[in-house]
C-alpha cells in the first residue's frame, strides 16, 4: 500500500509554483500533472493565479494515489530491482553537482536546466524528442549554447551513476555570426517611446545603459539595500556579477532622478522581497518590439549596454575604465567587445612617427 502524505504547494524563487510530497518514504516534486496523466499545467498561468492551480494540482495528486493510481517517477521492474529510472539518474546528477564545489552562479543555472528538462518529460524515461523540446525554449543562438552545455554537464554526471546514453551528443551547438545588440542612433527617442509603453522596462534600460548593468539578472535583481543612501552608487555584490567581482558602479543624475529609495529588503520593480522571474524583462521587451516604430533588426535590451560601452570609450578613450564600468574580468574581453561593435581602436594619430 502506498504511504502518501497529502501533498503541499511551494514556490521557487522565480515565482513558479510546485506540489511536493513524501511517497513511501520518497520526496517527489511536480511542476505539472504530466505524470499523472493530467494537462496540469500551473506555470502557464499569471503568477497571481498560480498558487490556486497548484492546490487544485495537490488535490488531483492526492486522488490519483490514494484511488490506487500509478505515480510515474521509476521504471515498474525498477520498484522490485532497485535500479533508477532515467529521470531519477538525472536528479542524482544535479544533487552531485549541486553538493560539489561550484559557484553558485553554475550551481542555479544546472538547476535551471534540470526544471526546464524535467517540465518536459512525460514519463521514467527521457526520450530524445523531449531533450530537443527542452533546447527550443531558447532561439538565441549563445543561451541555445548555455543550455546545452548545461545539459550535457547534467547527462554526463547521469552517464557516470548509471545512464547508459547522453541524449545531448546527438545534438548540435548552433553556429552561425553572434547577434551583435545593434547600438542606437536615436537612443533618446528609443528611451522616450519606452517611457510611455512601461516604466520598469524604462527604468530596467536606463539601468542598463547609464549604469551599463546586465538587464536580464544585475538589473532584475536589484533591491533598494544595493543603493548607497543618496543614490549616488549601486554596490553589486560578486555572486551576483558574470565576473563574480564585487562592484560599485556610479550612477549618473538623469537615472537618479527617476529613483525613490525604500526599504532596503524590497525589490526595485516587485515592491517586496522577491524579484520578478527571470523571463521579465525578455517577455516586456518581445511585447514592446512589436509595437515599436524605432526599433532595428538586431537591437536588444543588450543594445542599450553596448551603446553606453560606446559612449563611455568615446569619451574617455580609456580602455581600463571601460573595463571596470561593465564589470569584465580582464582588457582583453573588453577589446572583444569594442571590435564586435566595430569601434575604432587606433586613430591615425596614435600610430608609430618617423
Amino acid at each position: 500500500m502506498n504511504t502518501l502524505n497529502y501533498p503541499k504547494v511551494g514556490t521557487t524563487d522565480d515565482q513558479k509554483v510546485f506540489v511536493s510530497f513524501y511517497l513511501n518514504n520518497k520526496r517527489y516534486r511536480l511542476f505539472n500533472g504530466h505524470r499523472i496523466g493530467l494537462n496540469l499545467e500551473p506555470n502557464s498561468f499569471p503568477v497571481n493565479l498560480r498558487a490556486a492551480q497548484a492546490q487544485l494540482l495537490a488535490a488531483e495528486v492526492y486522488k490519483h494515489i490514494t484511488s490506487g493510481g500509478v505515480f510515474k517517477e521509476y521504471r515498474a521492474e525498477s520498484l522490485a530491482s532497485g535500479e533508477y529510472s532515467e529521470v531519477e539518474l538525472i536528479k542524482q546528477a544535479l544533487q552531485l553537482k549541486l553538493s560539489a564545489d561550484y559557484t553558485d552562479k553554475y550551481k542555479a543555472e544546472l538547476t535551471f536546466a534540470y526544471e526546464l528538462l524535467i517540465k518536459n518529460v512525460s514519463g521514467p524515461d527521457i526520450k530524445k524528442d523531449e531533450v530537443i523540446k527542452t533546447m527550443g525554449y531558447y532561439k538565441n543562438r549563445s543561451s541555445y549554447n548555455s543550455l546545452r552545455k548545461n545539459l550535457n554537464a547534467l547527462f554526463n554526471q547521469a552517464v557516470s551513476i548509471g545512464l547508459k546514453h547522453n541524449p545531448i551528443q546527438d545534438i548540435k551547438r548552433l553556429r552561425g555570426k553572434a547577434n551583435l545588440n545593434k547600438p542606437f542612433s536615436n537612443l533618446a527617442e528609443v528611451l522616450e517611446e519606452i517611457k510611455d509603453y512601461n516604466e520598469s522596462l524604462y527604468l530596467c534600460c536606463l539601468l542598463t545603459y547609464g549604469c551599463l548593468l546586465r538587464p536580464h539578472r544585475e538589473v532584475r535583481e536589484l533591491k533598494w539595500g544595493d543603493f548607497s543612501s543618496d543614490l549616488s552608487h549601486i554596490n553589486l555584490s560578486g555572486k551576483r556579477n558574470k565576473s563574480g567581482r564585487n562592484r560599485i558602479v556610479p550612477i549618473p543624475h538623469y537615472i537618479k532622478e527617476f529613483l525613490k529609495k525604500k526599504d532596503n529588503q524590497l525589490n526595485i520593480f516587485t515592491g517586496n522581497e522577491k524579484a520578478p522571474n527571470p523571463d521579465y524583462f525578455k517577455t516586456i521587451w518581445g511585447r514592446f518590439k512589436k509595437v515599436s516604430t524605432l526599433l532595428e533588426q538586431d537591437q536588444t535590451l543588450y543594445s542599450f549596454r553596448h551603446s553606453g560601452a560606446i559612449d563611455i570609450f568615446k569619451r574617455t578613450g580609456s580602455l581600463t575604465k571601460l573595463q571596470k564600468a561593465m564589470g569584465h574580468s580582464s582588457i582583453a574581453v573588453s577589446l572583444t567587445y569594442l571590435r564586435g561593435l566595430e569601434v575604432s581602436e587606433l586613430e591615425e594619430s596614435d600610430m608609430p612617427m618617423v
